[in-house]
């Protein structure tokens, strides 16, 4: 299958600076979006060292017999050292963390971690899918039943995560298989987007807009129209069958 992708972030209208930071592998094998937090020297780090120590160990051992799954989970694992380790250099940015979240095509098989909020959609036809689990005091409230969706979207403690990189107390990744298909559009977000807009709002966009780059720039715009409150990033694979028109 063929991949076509694009990536773009904004920092929105209010916040000064942009925490968030992307990679996408120029070759289409991986694809990051982190969203850091901390003062905007701490967050615009934490983001920024994330994104470069999953990079590096990612081609760095891409070749490796680890399995996918175990090769994302050491490169946030790496990715969470790196930041504590910076975080010991610099106390003034102690309190600095980020959200994380990554795809990777590697063999036949297509597979994602992450850590926080940001998130992993997967359109299929007119179907929109949220494939990852927010690390969220909120998405805990949300999965028991003690809030419902319209609760949990102006609940005051939405944006208080449950994980994120840059704690000491982070062991385990959770990863897991993504079912990837020929006309699949994949989408990895920070939570300025997804404040912003609800998945109606995001399908609709993918749906109608097919050409990456316009998708990317659309779902923004909309984002910024609707307040843009925070820093916003999107990244957007489109998944194309042998000989399928693009």
């Amino acid at each position: 299958m063929k991949r076509l992708f694009t990536g773009l972030t904004d920092p929105g209208l209010v916040r000064s600076a942009n925490q968030d930071s992307y990679y996408i592998d120029p070759t289409g094998r991986f694809f990051i979006v982190a969203d850091g937090m901390g003062g905007h020297a701490g967050g615009q780090e934490a983001s920024r060292i994330a994104v470069e120590a999953m990079q590096v160990y990612l081609e760095d051992n891409w070749d490796s017999a680890e399995s996918s799954s175990a090769l994302l989970e050491t490169a946030f694992l790496k990715a969470n050292r790196a930041i504590l380790q910076d975080q010991s250099t610099h106390p003034e940015r102690a309190d600095m963390g980020t959200t994380a979240v990554v795809i990777l095509f590697r063999g036949e098989e297509s597979w994602c971690a992450h850590v926080g909020d940001s998130r992993l959609y997967r359109l299929r036809g007119a179907k929109l899918e949220q494939i990852t689990e927010d690390h969220t005091w909120v998405a805990r409230a949300l999965k028991m039943g003690d809030l419902n969706i319209d609760q949990a979207r102006v609940h005051p403690w939405r944006h208080v995560l449950s994980q994120c990189l840059g704690r000491e107390d982070v062991r385990q990744i959770e990863v897991q298989f993504v079912d990837v298909q020929a006309g699949d559009r994949l989408l990895l977000c920070s939570d300025g987007l997804t404040e912003e807009l609800s998945d109606h709002l995001i399908a609709s966009h993918l749906k109608s807009i097919r050409v990456c780059e316009k998708a990317a720039a659309a779902l923004i715009s909309a984002a910024k129209d609707n307040g843009g409150r925070d820093n916003i990033t999107v990244v957007i694979v489109a998944i194309y069958g042998v000989g399928q028109l693009l």
